[in-house]
């Protein structure tokens, strides 16, 4: 869509986004194949229905969704659309882009050249002070420090930031702050930087929302820096989200026989890069301006295409709990990658197949 929205228009795009089943990239398609949110909104039921789903698809109401606009304006939030002139260039660039964005603070912190520090919720002493002093650092060198609010290195990278600015990008609502213990950080982050979440303000954070926050974290970032992790660590998945959104990622290395410093010392093994101090990031990112947009869709879906049930059964059929490329299902299934594509967002909607950024797909 190109213009500003009407107010209409902009409540069916909140409505739209926060519809059950209806994530980043079916939102994506969904708005490519109808034009406008009222009417993909408009043809949901039937799309689900025909797909296989048995109850009816929850699509919040015009009521609720006005509800929550009061939420975030009482708030003092602002409600930023993928659309609007004024969405982070960062996240715009994303394939798909987050539909939707509500934010709190100093809004243009999110259009600055920014680079992430995250890390263990337990760390060290040590840890924790690297991380305040690495933020400092490149606060006072002109980036902007992103970093997920949680305890521990989070916590100590946005504390370091402070003076220079800090985003903040919460997993639940703008008014669920967790840990409790980090409301002094979040008032003052409030106050002087900047809080974001694709959330409902009232949201409470649960686990599936955590993915979703990290990859805001890595693409609002050039740089991505994991101070201290474990090999299983949801900053090791902000990591891989960076490489995938075509941003650096540097570690910091740690002792072997500190299995916080496990995750670290395997991404450099990898290929991440070292970072001791704040010039390993000036220098990874050296260059490095802005961001482009995304290029089109390579799977776009084919709006006149008929999409036959034989299709669609066999597409779930080929799909497992680990994603898989649409291009490799399009070759198993013997159909175009456009009637495949198509196939895939009707059977996310009816909640038998998720969609990835990526282009995989698969069991929810």
């Amino acid at each position: 869509m190109s213009g500003a929205l009407s107010p209409a228009e902009r409540l069916a795009w909140l409505r739209l986004a926060r519809t059950e089943t209806v994530g980043a990239v079916s939102f994506r398609r969904l708005l490519a194949r109808f034009g406008e949110p009222g009417a993909a909104l408009a043809a949901l039921p039937e799309i689900a229905r025909r797909a296989g789903r048995g109850a009816s698809l929850q699509i919040p109401s015009a009521v609720e969704a006005e509800a929550e606009l009061a939420d975030g304006e009482a708030m003092g939030a602002k409600l930023l659309l993928s659309a609007d002139a004024d969405f982070p260039a960062a996240l715009a660039a994303l394939d798909p882009p987050p539909p939707l964005l509500w934010v709190l603070g100093q809004t243009d912190l999110l259009d600055r050249r920014a680079a992430a520090v995250v890390g263990a919720r337990i760390a060290s002493a040590q840890g924790r002070r690297f991380a305040r002093g690495l933020a400092a650092d490149l606060g006072a060198a002109g980036l902007v420090v992103v970093s997920g609010l949680a305890r521990g290195i989070d916590a100590a990278a946005h504390e370091g930031a402070l003076a220079s600015g800090t985003v903040a990008v919460l997993g639940g609502g703008l008014a669920d702050i967790y840990p409790p213990e980090n409301e002094p950080l979040y008032e003052v982050i409030a106050a002087r930087g900047c809080l974001v979440s694709e959330s409902a303000p009232r949201r409470r954070a649960q686990a599936r929302d955590f993915p979703r926050r990290n990859r805001l974290i890595s693409g609002l970032s050039l740089a991505v820096v994991v101070v201290e992790a474990e090999l299983r660590s949801g900053s090791l998945i902000t990591a891989r989200m960076a490489l995938e959104q075509g941003r650096e990622v540097l570690a910091v290395p740690g002792s072997p026989l500190d299995p916080r410093c496990r995750g670290c010392n395997d991404l450099i093994r990898q290929g991440a890069g070292v970072c001791e101090e704040a010039d390993d990031v000036l220098r990874a990112i050296e260059g490095v301006t802005g961001f482009r947009a995304p290029p089109s869709p390579r799977f776009a879906p084919d709006a006149d295409a008929d999409i036959s049930e034989a299709l669609r059964e066999r597409l779930f059929v080929l799909l497992s709990p680990t994603p898989v490329a649409i291009d490799e299902l399009a070759r198993l299934a013997a159909a175009p990658p456009g009637q495949v594509f198509a196939a895939l967002v009707e059977l996310s909607l009816a909640g038998r197949a998720e969609l990835h950024p990526g282009a995989t797909a698969a069991l929810p």
